[in-house]
C-alpha cells in the first residue's frame, strides 16, 4: 500500500470525500463531556476528524476485531481516518535511539525515556528536578501524531483514543496544547460507538497498518526499552556501550528504581517508567486486564512487516513530508517532536 494511501497521510493531500454519518441523539452525562464535543464534531460533515488511537488498542473492542475493523467502525462513526500512534512511536523510538547515541558515550552515562507516560514525565519534573537533564526532550508520540496531523491539515480536528486518564490532562499542557483537541478514553469510544449503533466486529475490513513491530510494543511495559535497544543496535551493531535497559510499572516501582539511580545502585543506562502497572494496556479506561491486552499487543507487534522504524519505509517517507530529508536533519531540526523541560 502506498504511503499516499495511509488514512493518516490523507493529511498528505488525499481529497476528502463525502461522509455518510448515523445521527448520535444520545446527550451524555456531564462527566461524559468529551463525548458530547466529539458528537458535535462528528456531526458538522465540513470538519474533518481524525481519530488517532493508541498502541494499546489491539483486543480493546472485542476478541476477533481487527486494526482495518476498528477503522471502519470510526469512520461509520464520522471520523475522516485512523492514525495508529504506533507509527509515531516509531519515529520517537529513532529519536531516542539518536539521543541515546549522542549522550551516552561512558559508563557514568545514562537517560531517561520520556516520550511516552505523563505520570512518569510528570513524577521526574515535580519531585525528581535533578534528573531532568538526563531527560532527553521528547513528545510523547501522542502529541506527535497530532501535530503532524495539524501540520498537514491545520483545520482538522484530532481525538486521541486509549486507555489513559492522565492523556486527557497531557493534551492541555500549555507548551503541547496545540496538538490533541479532545482526548477519548477506549470505555467512552465503546460507549459511543453503542449509542450510534455501531458493532465493530460487524464491520468489514478497512486496512492500512503501517507501524513496526517496536512502535506497537510500546504500549506495555518493558516496550519503550525494547523498542530502543533494536533500534540502537541498528543504528551502531556492536556498539562499545550498549543499551542496558531498566523499566518500572506502577507509582511505587516507579519510585524505588529512582532511588536506585541516585543512590548509583544500578548499572542499567536507559531507565523507563510507566505509571501504570502493566504499562499503558494497565490504563484505568482499558476495556481488557492488562495480561490479555499485553498479549494482544505482542501478537501484533510479532505480525508486523517491519520491526525497527529503520526497517519501516513509511517512517522515512513521513519524516520526509515533515520536512527532513535525513535522519541527521530530523535529530537536529525536529521541533515538531520536541519539548523543553
Amino acid at each position: 500500500m502506498r504511503y499516499d494511501q495511509m488514512d493518516c497521510l490523507l493529511l498528505a493531500g488525499e481529497e476528502k470525500t463525502e461522509r455518510t454519518i448515523p445521527v448520535c441523539e444520545t446527550v451524555f452525562p456531564e462527566k461524559f463531556a468529551d463525548l458530547n464535543v466529539v458528537r458535535e464534531v462528528l456531526l458538522t460533515p465540513e470538519k474533518q476528524v481524525y481519530a488517532l488511537i493508541a498502541p494499546a488498542f489491539m483486543g480493546q473492542f472485542g476478541e476477533g476485531v481487527s486494526p482495518g475493523a476498528i477503522r471502519a467502525a470510526l469512520k461509520r462513526a464520522g471520523f475522516s481516518g485512523m492514525v495508529e500512534v504506533a507509527v509515531f512511536a516509531d519515529i520517537l523510538t529513532l529519536k531516542e535511539a539518536l539521543e541515546f547515541d549522542r549522550h551516552v558515550n561512558r559508563d557514568t552515562d545514562f537517560l531517561l525515556t520520556s516520550c511516552c507516560c505523563p505520570v512518569w514525565v510528570s513524577m521526574i519534573r515535580n519531585i525528581y528536578g535533578e534528573l531532568v537533564p538526563h531527560m532527553p526532550g521528547a513528545v510523547s508520540p501522542m502529541i506527535a501524531a497530532g501535530r503532524a496531523v495539524k501540520k498537514m491539515h491545520p483545520d482538522a480536528v484530532t481525538v486521541f483514543i486509549g486507555p489513559c486518564l492522565a492523556k486527557k490532562k497531557e493534551a492541555k499542557e500549555p507548551d503541547i496544547c496545540d496538538a490533541i483537541d479532545v482526548v477519548l478514553t477506549f470505555q467512552e469510544t465503546a460507549m459511543l460507538f453503542e449509542a450510534m449503533g455501531i458493532a465493530p466486529q460487524q464491520m468489514e475490513e478497512d486496512a492500512s497498518e503501517h507501524s513496526s513491530g517496536a512502535g506497537r510494543i510500546y504500549a506495555r511495559t518493558g516496550g519503550v526499552s525494547e523498542a530502543v535497544v533494536r533500534t540502537v543496535e541498528q543504528l551502531h551493531p556492536g556498539r562499545k556501550i550498549a543499551v542496558r535497559p531498566m523499566q518500572a510499572d506502577g507509582g511505587k516501582a516507579c519510585k524505588q528504581m529512582i532511588e536506585a539511580i541516585q543512590a548509583g545502585n544500578t548499572e542499567a543506562n536507559f531507565f523507563e517508567g510507566m505509571g501504570c502497572v502493566g504499562g499503558c494496556v494497565g490504563g484505568p479506561r482499558a476495556l481488557l486486564p492488562r495480561e490479555e491486552g499485553s498479549a494482544y499487543v505482542d501478537h501484533y507487534g510479532k505480525e508486523a512487516l517491519y520491526q525497527t522504524p529503520l526497517e519501516n519505509p513509511y517512517v522515512i517517507e513521513l519524516l520526509e513530508k515533515l520536512g527532513f530529508s535525513t535522519v541527521e536533519d530530523f535529530l537536529e531540526k525536529s521541533d515538531l517532536l520536541t519539548r523543553h523541560f
